[in-house]
């Protein structure tokens, strides 16, 4: 009889390891005050009205979730919740857009939280240490009886599902009042700068080393926007005339509506008047100090024209 039930409990105990071919539910809420398109792997799955859900049944290694609301991006330049597997150890996490933080987010596990393991993580600003800056591209070996160290979070059940929930709060992030450094071509050194910190109507702006100031700080969204001076009443202008090349950048007053101000912050980092084949663009590419800004053309690229934050 002991023979027999040897094979049986070992069967038993094998039932319940998890393994990377079982599938999961995913259960998808949107509390965002619109409806969102959601992305799974970079693919269009569905949209989903405010307030619905929709469960789809996946594997671990599902891909990214995420949404293209509020200036997020189709090709994944979004907040996105990513799941992984390497010897059971089930991993689930965060990932932030650097450049611009779209949705709020939630990963809840169907199982309570226990000594470091399933908790439910959430971010809910562009300054969240729960969440990845940028996907990560390896993650620790699991260890026995250990939870992984945040940002990375595990749950290590075989009936396993999760609740990913968009705009937690109930609404979309607005962009950092605070403002931000843009960099060109991501050289983290040089920044776009108002010359000598002169707050006035015409100031030219220009490349300058980094040095944290606030001529130095850009209020700036995906998409269409504004690019203001954070804490004042200033934006990038293009001028009164018509836009065309080598049209040096200076600040203004703000107006709503006004041409010379309304930029497009695109996917592939590029600042485009909005509506115009024209881009901000770094003359020559030289980054020497006070160097003046500009528009030109825009072409494919061109990485005088790519601005990173």
């Amino acid at each position: 009889m002991a023979s027999l039930l040897l094979p049986l409990a070992a069967a038993i105990v094998l039932s319940a390891i998890p393994t990377s071919a079982q599938v999961h539910q995913y259960t998808v809420v949107n509390k965002c005050p619109s409806s969102i398109n959601l992305y799974i792997a970079g693919v269009l799955d569905s949209k989903l009205a405010m307030g619905a859900s929709v469960t789809k049944s996946l594997g671990i290694d599902a891909g990214f979730f995420y949404t293209d609301a509020n200036g997020g991006s189709a090709t994944g330049a979004a907040t996105r919740a990513g799941f992984y597997d390497d010897n059971d150890s089930y991993i689930y996490y965060i990932v932030r857009d650097s450049a611009h933080f779209n949705t709020g987010m939630s990963i809840t596990p169907n199982h309570a939280p226990a000594d470091g393991f399933c908790p439910v993580v959430k971010c809910e600003d562009a300054t969240c240490t729960t969440a990845f800056s940028q996907p990560p591209t390896r993650f620790p070996p699991p260890v026995c009886g250990a939870p992984p160290a945040a940002p990375v979070y595990s749950c290590p059940y075989a009936n396993l599902a999760y609740t990913i929930t968009f705009c937690p709060s109930g609404s979309f992030p607005g962009p950092s009042s605070a403002g931000q450094a843009i960099h060109p071509n991501a050289n983290t050194n040089k920044c776009m700068d108002v010359r000598a910190a002169k707050y006035a109507n015409g100031t030219p702006v220009q490349i300058y080393d980094c040095n944290g100031t606030g001529a130095q700080k850009w209020v700036i969204n995906r998409g269409s926007t504004k690019v203001k001076l954070a804490g004042t009443n200033f934006c990038l202008d293009a001028g009164s005339g018509s836009p065309g090349n080598g049209v040096g950048m200076k600040i203004w007053q703000c107006y709503d509506n006004l041409p010379a101000q309304q930029w497009f912050y695109t996917d592939d980092n590029r600042i485009r008047l909005d509506g115009k084949a024209q881009c901000l663009d770094l003359p020559n590419g030289v980054l020497t100090n006070s160097n003046r800004l500009q528009t030109w053309q825009c072409s494919a690229g061109n990485n005088n024209q790519v601005w990173t934050l």
